[in-house]
């Protein structure tokens, strides 16, 4: 007998496959560069590797660890989060490991929000945040981020606060603009989430990949520290994005939350891959220092290559992407430029559009990704120069 009810939820429905799937199997398919998605070409520390594989030989994590996470990574959390941003954080209570930042907002979606609440994000958007708002049964509420600058506009965010506003969902440094939070656009946010008294989670999974400017947490102004939810990972940091080891920090009846909902969704995961993150958090303030510098030069190699090409680029403040428009190129329509160019130039990028609820604002915008080797940066530029 065939069912007549639809096969999937129409809340996800409109989501179907992510981009990033399309694209990659699109590089597989034509043996083109991928630049489309974030992900390094070369494997992080070798000492954090090795780390793993002690894990794994002497059974730690073997078998299911604790659902909050092993013990020696939440203190590792809490640690990193005193060192680097001077916030205290109790890693039995205030420290919650995850599959990655992207079960953290999910769960975190799933685990603060009610049906029918309504969740402003900076527009354009990672995929995810915008189905996993679906999924709660919450509305999105766009904050278009527009360039050159993609700054946000505090007075429209004000306006947009509605009595059904539960959350504010903040990404900084911000994928795919590359857009930092300065400490005043961040005091203005805090001063109009404690006014009207709203959540707010912020990724912040990019915060050691900022170029000349600072990364401040949300979580470290007056007001915010038992109203943030604080999310990153290990992948972007340490360039191990296929271990997924993420994590929240917030005050426990937070942490109780996005738990209560995390709890159904992986309960546990990456076991060994946990006690070896927590060595990384640990590595010398050189390794961050010289991880950033050379992600910086990597972003002026590709943004110069582009803007040869004849692209328009927004050289970014943070993050591993660049945006450029494709206008300059005499073409409109991002989507299909992304899904021409393997056979016109063998270089994958991502069309921004699908960021967007407002397509037209995002129709002619195209993202780069530079944390790739520069051998395979400056072929990328050679093969773009053929546009």
């Amino acid at each position: 007998m065939t069912s007549s009810r639809p096969p999937l939820n129409r809340a996800l429905a409109e989501f179907g496959t992510t981009i990033f799937a399309e694209m990659s199997a699109l590089a597989l398919r034509t043996g083109a560069i991928n630049l489309g998605q974030g992900f390094p070409d070369t494997d992080g520390p070798e000492e954090v590797r090795e780390a793993a594989v002690r894990a794994l030989r002497d059974g730690r994590g073997n078998q299911y660890p604790p659902g909050p996470g092993v013990p020696e990574l939440r203190q590792a959390v809490a640690e990193h989060q005193s060192r680097f941003h001077g916030l205290r954080f109790d890693p039995d209570t205030e420290v919650l490991v995850t599959a990655g930042a992207t079960e953290a907002i999910a769960a975190a979606m799933l685990g603060l929000l009610e049906p029918g609440d309504e969740v402003i994000a900076f527009e354009p958007f990672y995929d995810s945040y915008a189905a996993c708002i679906a999924m709660a049964g919450a509305r999105r509420v766009p904050l278009t981020l527009r360039a050159p600058s993609f700054r946000p506009d505090l007075d429209a965010l004000r306006a947009a606060v509605t009595p059904r506003t539960r959350l504010l969902l903040l990404n900084s440094p911000h994928n795919p603009t590359g857009m930092v939070l300065t400490r005043e656009e961040l005091t203005a946010i805090a001063e109009l989430a404690v006014e009207r008294d709203l959540l707010v989670v912020t990724d912040e999974v990019y915060e050691h990949l900022t170029y000349g400017v600072e990364h401040v947490p949300l979580a470290s102004f007056p007001g915010m520290r038992d109203r943030t939810v604080t999310i990153s990972s290990s992948g972007k940091t340490f360039s191990f994005t296929g271990w997924k080891v993420g994590w929240v920090t917030a005050a426990p009846a937070l942490v109780s939350a996005v738990r209560a909902a995390k709890q159904y969704l992986t309960y546990v995961s990456a076991g060994p891959f946990q006690y070896a993150v927590a060595e990384a958090l640990r590595l010398p303030d050189a390794y961050y220092r010289d991880f950033r510098e050379d992600l910086r030069r990597k972003r002026d190699l590709l943004s110069a290559g582009l803007e040869q090409a004849g692209f328009r680029v927004f050289r970014p403040e943070g993050t591993y992407f660049v945006t450029t428009d494709i206008r300059p190129l005499d073409e409109k329509d991002g989507l299909a430029f992304c899904r021409a160019l393997p056979e016109r130039c063998g270089v994958v990028a991502v069309p921004n559009v699908i960021f967007y609820d407002d397509a037209e604002e995002g129709r002619s915008l195209v993202r780069f990704a530079f944390c790739k080797r520069e051998d395979v940066l400056r072929e990328s530029v050679e093969r773009l120069r053929r546009l």
